[in-house]
């Protein structure tokens, strides 16, 4: 029996500490802390992260080193890239870092694609999150594309929605654009040019946003891998960030969804 295929997250891994205090500092105050924690993060990790506690089985690729020269490490360049088993994988996401190498990651994937049957092609996903001017040539790269709210308003938009309309020239055809907006939840645009919205679904307490983002992105992605539809990815996706919300880190998200398993959407 053939081994299940993998969800592949290319980033970056970091080291995050953080500072729990009563209330959000002032401008030049000392807060007392109240408490402090060392955890990884990185978009593509912490989306890989989210990926296994929802049982996906997956990989992560990025640079790793011990020590001080952690600081200075390059980001995987398509050199790298091209040592990857692509057979092993149904799904490879970017996370928009150092575009002109990934485009050309993307193009090794493309051409791989270009060999197999439509049954078979790896998914191509891509996250542009920072606004700077070089991640925006991912835009016609992915079959999903995910943009920020930070993103959305660089170009000049203001709601998830006239995002989406005003963006959705930049993907390429067949394409699916989404766009998470905070408290109001998610948008999705498909080919067919029918927005899709979902709610947020925000916690009874508010205790930890850290990685919400990736966390989305990471259960929508679930979602479509397991050949759930674009309102119920987006829903999930929604629901899965709402609930990561309510509790530090990642690792009762394997616990709290017992009630919510995606596969009751389908």
């Amino acid at each position: 029996m053939e081994q299940q295929k993998k969800i592949l997250c290319v980033g970056l891994v970091c080291l995050d500490i953080i500072n729990v205090v009563n209330k959000y500092p002032e401008e030049d105050t000392d807060s007392r802390c109240l408490s402090q924690r060392w955890q990884r993060g990185g978009n593509a990790s912490n989306s890989c992260t989210v990926l296994s506690l929802l049982g996906a089985p997956c990989a992560f690729m990025g640079s790793l080193s011990a020590g001080p020269v952690a600081k200075n490490l390059p980001d995987v360049t398509a050199e790298d890239f091209s040592k990857v088993d692509l057979h092993q994988f149904k799904w490879i996401h970017w996370e928009g870092r150092n575009a002109e190498e990934q485009v050309k990651m993307i193009q090794q994937v493309e051409q791989y694609n270009s060999m197999l049957p439509q049954q078979q092609k790896i998914t191509i996903s891509v996250e542009i999150e920072k606004t700077r001017k070089p991640l925006y040539q991912l835009f016609p790269h992915g079959d999903v594309v995910f943009v920020s709210k930070d993103v959305a308003r660089d170009f000049g938009f203001e709601s998830a929605e006239a995002a989406l309309k005003g963006l959705y020239s930049r993907v390429k055809q067949g394409a699916v654009l989404i766009c998470a907006w905070a408290e109001k939840g998610a948008d999705a645009l498909g080919p067919d040019g029918v927005i899709i919205h979902s709610d947020a679904f925000p916690p009874e307490s508010l205790v930890d946003t850290l990685g919400a983002g990736d966390t989305f992105n990471a259960a929508v992605i679930y979602t479509l891998s397991k050949g759930g539809s674009l309102q119920d990815a987006l829903t999930f996706g929604c629901r899965v960030a709402g609930r990561k919300c309510g509790f530090h880190g990642y690792d009762s998200i394997s616990k709290v969804f017992d009630d919510m398993q995606p596969q009751s959407l389908f």
